[in-house]
């Protein structure tokens, strides 16, 4: 009896397009008792609370009222979830097996038509920077197609926005530093065109939080393949080949590379790296000096060439080649003296190379302060 009195009260405020909210309490105040939480009665009366509270909060925002957008946003949530726990409820056989749809296709008509408000509101909270209020809403709006209760609408492949809406919700789980929500979509992120780079970025840095490299590899491969000059994929993958030893390719990722911007500096700053971890010093300089001709203020290809030209006269046999190899250390001293000019902070790197160098010149002078700051590190 008391279900039913507070049932027609309900009503009563829902005819009377006044008190929403007391309708509201009431229906989830009857779902507090476990014993009601199968009544479709409550849930219907529920859902036609929260649309009338949404219809006036519509109202106002139409009128440029004083509204809450966020509040707003909300309330078409609430129909939403209402909606769809009721559907989940009439799709439960009754005692005989039966199954009767009644509220469906009702339902599913008007929720389709305030659907866009699920991908406004993610929009919203991402221009609030609240990545996981955005990523609430964007994942109900694609969650949708995943909803028995809109199966006839198909927005699987008849929503042309799935696919940004899957990208702003990985972009909100990346920005949350969530591992599992930035993969979660990774696969319809990709088919957004307009952001499948910046896309491919947020997926390959969730796997390199999760420390699954292989994954993190394949995706700064797949990235390189269809965005060579994006900033992110090519130094990052080099860096992965370098760790793993993987000369080789590194060395045919930076020549792919070339083919693709043969003058921009970061690819032939690779080629120059790949080949002197491949010991081949005379090819390594001839890039480091085809860089420093084009910007002689980059300080690192007068390391590595500095570091090729001592690698060459150490392996130069001194009883056979002794002018050759002091040559050698006479051109590796040239490179690394202007990498200590352009980087003065760096006397990890450059000091102990500058030690071996003058030692084998026997500068003296150069040799004492060297080894007096060698010991002050």
């Amino acid at each position: 009896m008391a279900q039913k009195k507070e049932l027609s009260q309900a009503r009563t405020y829902i005819k009377s397009k006044k008190n929403y909210d007391k309708a509201e309490q009431l229906m989830t105040g009857l779902l507090k008792d476990s014993a009601n939480h199968s009544n479709k009665r409550i849930y219907q009366v529920w859902l036609e609370a929260v649309k009338g509270l949404y219809d006036q909060a519509n109202e106002r925002m139409y009128l440029k009222q004083r509204q809450d957008t966020a509040a707003f946003f909300a309330l078409t949530l609430r129909m939403f979830t209402v909606a769809e726990t009721l559907d989940s409820i009439e799709m439960k056989p009754d005692k005989k097996g039966r199954i009767r749809q009644e509220y469906r296709q009702k339902h599913a008509s008007m929720l389709s038509t305030y659907r866009p408000n699920l991908f406004n509101a993610g929009s919203f909270f991402i221009r609030k920077n609240n990545w996981k209020e955005a990523y609430k809403y964007l994942e109900a709006y694609m969650d949708c197609a995943q909803q028995p209760l809109f199966e006839t609408y198909n927005y699987a492949s008849t929503d042309n926005r799935m696919p940004e809406a899957a990208y702003w919700a990985t972009y909100s789980a990346y920005k949350q530093h969530d591992i599992e929500k930035t993969l979660m979509h990774q696969q319809q992120a990709q088919a957004d065109t307009a952001h499948r780079d910046f896309a491919l970025q947020f997926i390959a840095e969730a796997y390199r939080w999760k420390g699954d490299q292989a994954n993190y590899i394949a995706t700064l491969e797949r990235g390189f393949s269809l965005y060579p000059l994006f900033n992110y994929f090519f130094p990052r993958l080099a860096d992965a080949y370098m760790e793993q030893k993987q000369n080789e390719k590194a060395l045919a990722l930076a020549d792919a590379a070339l083919a693709i911007c043969d003058s921009c500096e970061l690819f032939l700053f690779a080629k120059s790296s790949a080949l002197l971890r491949m010991e081949r010093w005379e090819e390594s300089v001839k890039y480091s000096e085809q860089l420093i001709h084009r910007n002689d203020s980059m300080a690192e290809p007068y390391f590595n060439a500095g570091t090729a030209f001592i690698n060459m006269a150490e392996q130069t046999d001194p009883t056979k080649e002794k002018k050759l190899q002091k040559t050698y250390y006479q051109k590796a001293r040239t490179y690394m003296e202007y990498y200590r000019l352009l980087m003065p902070e760096e006397k990890r790197k450059w000091a102990p190379v500058l030690y071996r160098i003058y030692l084998n010149l026997n500068l003296g002078k150069q040799f004492d302060e060297i080894d007096k700051l060698l010991k002050n590190l």
